[in-house]
């Protein structure tokens, strides 16, 4: 009498392979047969498949296979074999637990200006039925299905939706929309993970300008500078970065004259100052 096989998400060295950026995990083996014994964890799926049929999705517990189980979606048909029947069957683990997704890219503000985003949403699969039609409805290759891959999906709705108002929006606005803007992404992404089968948690939205000169005038802004004096201080940082002697100048706005081999701050009428004046 052959031994039981017991399927379960665990490798050979008793480790847990389905972590936090493990959605779908297919067991490896082609060595389940009926009486295997599949175990489940409680925060997993199982469903079981044999030649392509859907027999049952399990919650926690123990299960043992066998052959009597009727398909509750697709067919398979039984050939003839000498009375023995080889039947063959799939395990495959969905993770029901709280997974974070990362969708990145660019938008373009109401000014044609580059933006960059950074959108992560928690989701998980809340019920048998959503683990059901993610299997049916979500293809992946090889043994795992990742997070990441998930993005592979969703990322263009995100793009979408963040595209949706940050274009209709001034740049210095932008962060004013936050808010509008993440329930945005949240509405057009849940409505199209649930299709999958997939619950959609919390959702984070991170906006920004994706010039790096950008993001610096507009902080120096945020001080109270006008955009003519922010583009002067700015343009003075980047001068006495290179240990430019006048930079002070440029941050008064006032013309520099050399003198006594150096460069001296001068006033408007020419005479040459302390700079503070």
């Amino acid at each position: 009498m052959p031994m039981m096989t017991v399927i379960s998400t665990l490798d050979n060295n008793g480790q847990e392979v389905m972590g936090p950026t493990v959605l779908i995990y297919h067991y490896p083996s082609a060595s389940i047969v009926s009486g295997s014994l599949i175990t489940v964890e409680s925060n997993h799926f199982c469903v079981l498949k044999s030649r392509g049929a859907i027999l049952n999705v399990y919650e926690t517990g123990q299960y043992p296979i066998t052959t009597g189980d009727k398909p509750i979606v697709g067919s398979f048909v039984q050939g003839f074999f000498g009375g023995q029947s080889p039947w063959q069957y799939e395990a495959i683990y969905i993770n029901r637990a709280k997974l974070v997704v990362r969708s990145s890219g660019i938008a373009l503000s109401a000014e044609m200006a580059e933006m960059s985003y950074d959108v992560d949403y928690y989701i998980h699969v809340p019920t048998r039925e959503g683990a059901l039609k993610l299997i049916q409805h979500m293809p992946y290759s090889g043994h795992a299905l990742f997070t990441n891959q998930i993005n592979d999906y969703a990322g263009p709705v995100v793009e979408q939706a963040i595209n949706q108002l940050i274009q209709v929006t001034p740049l210095e606005k932008v962060n004013e929309k936050i808010h509008d803007l993440t329930d945005l992404v949240r509405s057009h992404l849940g409505e199209f993970l649930d299709g999958y089968g997939i619950a959609l948690d919390t959702v984070k939205v991170l906006i920004r300008p994706n010039d790096e000169r950008m993001r610096a005038l507009i902080a120096l802004k945020a001080f109270g500078l006008s955009e003519l004096d922010a583009v002067r201080y700015y343009a003075a940082i980047l001068m006495a970065e290179r240990g430019v002697a006048s930079a002070p100048n440029m941050a008064i706005g006032q013309p520099f004259a050399i003198g006594a081999g150096a460069v001296l701050p001068v006033n408007s009428s020419g005479k040459v100052t302390d700079g503070k004046s």
